[in-house]
């Protein structure tokens, strides 16, 4: 079988693309050593002990302390990973039944998951709000809820979208062995949707961890995640402390890349299948 042959042009596009892509990541880093005074007169410089500008771990040492930067990350890991593994159990059995069961009622359900999507979040944030100091939400477990809600519709979707293309003898099969609904989706269908699982997994978790609004207007600072507590390096009088801010962005930002780096790989297989099917 022939390969195809490389474009030197496009290699050369991509790589060049790739660099920019990873620049402002690479200058979050290096600032990060550097001491605050030299942020702002050398951005882009590589911090060097000579001339004075490495401080070692000294921001991350300060930011840590400042934030309270323990208690906000296991904010933000109980959340997340609480939202994700509901959202990927609860709208995979959505999508599978929707998809399976042809009625009235499974057509109004897959319509109105549908219209969640495109309704922009800022039209119901106020409401939102509201309703969920009502139902006592405004709190780590409460919030999961919420992000069930706003998840449900992509993810739904997505899952709705593979099922089609599963062929239906595999649970017939199941049936006529004598399994049950839950088990024939545990045992058989559950398995089958790994790759859009994971695809709605990585999509929710980057979404997640990296939300600031939802939070903020939830939680406030008597849960602080951490988008939320990287904040409060911002002083009075537009002061910020650059080379703790750098060094905490650092740290936010590695346990989703390793997550996404991990996993990355099914993100297209899971997309195209979720999206194409049926």
């Amino acid at each position: 079988m022939n390969k195809k042959k490389k474009s030197p042009a496009l290699t050369a596009l991509m790589s060049v693309l790739c660099i920019l892509f990873l620049l402002p990541i690479l200058i979050v880093v290096m600032n990060s050593f550097k001491g605050k005074l030299f942020i702002s007169t050398q951005p882009f410089s590589f911090p060097s002990a000579a001339a004075g500008t490495f401080v070692g771990l000294e921001n991350y040492v300060e930011g840590i302390k400042q934030i309270g930067f323990w208690s906000a990350f296991g904010n933000s890991v109980f959340i997340t990973v609480c939202s994700v593994l509901a959202i990927v159990l609860l709208t995979a059995m959505t999508g599978w039944f929707i998809t399976r069961v042809k009625n009235t009622a499974t057509k109004v359900i897959y319509y109105l998951l549908v219209f969640s999507m495109i309704v922009p979040f800022q039209m119901v944030m106020f409401t939102m709000s509201k309703m969920a100091n009502m139902l006592h939400l405004d709190n780590p477990v409460g919030i999961v809820f919420v992000y069930i809600g706003f998840g449900a519709g992509l993810s739904s979707f997505m899952f709705s979208g593979f099922v089609k293309g599963v062929p239906l003898d595999i649970e017939e099969a199941a049936y006529m062995d004598g399994c049950g609904p839950v088990r024939t989706f545990f045992s058989v269908v559950l398995p089958v949707l790994r790759p859009t699982a994971i695809t709605v997994a990585i999509l929710n978790a980057m979404w997640i961890w990296n939300d600031y609004l939802l939070p903020y207007l939830l939680l406030g600072s008597t849960y602080k995640t951490i988008p939320i507590a990287v904040q409060y390096l911002k002083g009075g009088y537009g002061f910020v402390d650059m080379g703790a801010m750098m060094a905490m962005l650092v740290l936010a930002i590695i346990p989703i890349v390793v997550f996404y780096l991990s996993c990355q790989k099914y993100i297209i297989k899971g997309v195209i299948a979720g999206a194409v099917k049926g």
